[in-house]
């Protein structure tokens, strides 16, 4: 019978810490026509666009382009880290090692569009995919979205992640980078660079065998927003649209032990049953 116990509990291991194949979708250019085809191609994988509904709808897709944040939570306001679990519920809280996270203004506010309320020189450097917002933290180059059951403080996890962001130089700075459930590193992919101020690129990672994504982490160029730009030592990037998989709960640990558990031991003991019909058996046949 220990067996069946040993086999059970490395059952629940490979369930957890199993590897899938990670499909990466990634472009770059002067327009938002220029990645269009790749970015509807990850939507496309990613299933169906959910309405923005407290609760996991199991499958589909979920958004956030900025634009519909209320002036009073965009520049030069921060924006709260749950607002789009809270206020918005799409299932996402980030965090930062910075101080907090900004949505640029639109150009009904007096305040400067495209970050330009943080250095005059930024809406020459950005750009809008959806216009009119974009979205940085603060004080940092790194965000963490942190996955939850939308609307609630339920975690839980995605299969898939993309992100577009807005002028990237250099290559190998700017990044997500999937993490498991376990809190252990996936992969990591980088943006493609394009020379130029105002570009956008696209890149995306979605895993195609079952792969549960517990966090990622956007590196987004190689500084905080504040000075000015000064390649190459300095790369500033922020960020427009976010499309992830629809998050899902995490499924409980103990009951899904306990299940294999009940199903191993009852395949034991019809096992042992049989075995031992067939022993009563075979000592009846005897002369």
């Amino acid at each position: 019978m220990l067996r069946f116990v040993a086999l059970a509990v490395l059952l629940g291991a490979s369930v957890t810490h199993s590897h899938a194949a990670l499909v990466t979708f990634s472009a770059s250019g002067a327009n938002a026509t220029d990645i269009q085809a790749t970015v509807d191609s990850f939507r496309t994988a990613s299933g169906a666009l959910n309405p923005n509904v407290v609760g996991s709808l199991g499958t589909g897709r979920r958004e956030i382009n900025w634009d519909g944040v209320p002036d009073a939570l965009s520049a030069s306001n921060n924006l709260p880290a749950n607002f789009f679990n809270v206020n918005s519920p799409r299932g996402v809280v980030f965090s930062t090692p910075g101080t907090g996270f900004q949505v640029s203004a639109n150009a009904a506010t007096a305040t400067p569009v495209e970050f330009g309320n943080i250095n005059a020189s930024y809406p020459g450097l950005f750009k809008t995919f959806s216009p009119q917002r974009l979205f940085a933290a603060l004080g940092s180059n790194v965000i963490d979205v942190n996955f939850f059951v939308p609307g609630t403080a339920t975690p839980a996890f995605t299969t898939g992640f993309g992100a577009v962001f807005s002028d990237v130089d250099l290559a190998n700075a700017t990044s997500i980078q999937f993490f498991d459930l376990a809190n252990a590193s996936l992969a990591t992919l980088f943006a493609p660079s394009i020379t130029g101020n105002e570009t956008l690129s696209f890149l995306g990672g979605l895993f195609n065998a079952g792969e549960q994504v517990g966090r990622v982490r956007i590196t987004s160029g190689n500084s905080a927003l504040g000075p000015n730009e000064s390649l190459p030592t300095a790369d500033l990037v922020v960020m427009d649209d976010f499309i992830y998989a629809e998050p899902r709960a995490v499924p409980e640990p103990a009951s899904l032990s306990l299940f294999l558990l009940g199903v191993l031991l009852i395949w034991g003991f019809r096992r042992s049953a049989a075995q031992n019909v067939s022993l009563r058996r075979a000592v009846r046949s005897r002369p």
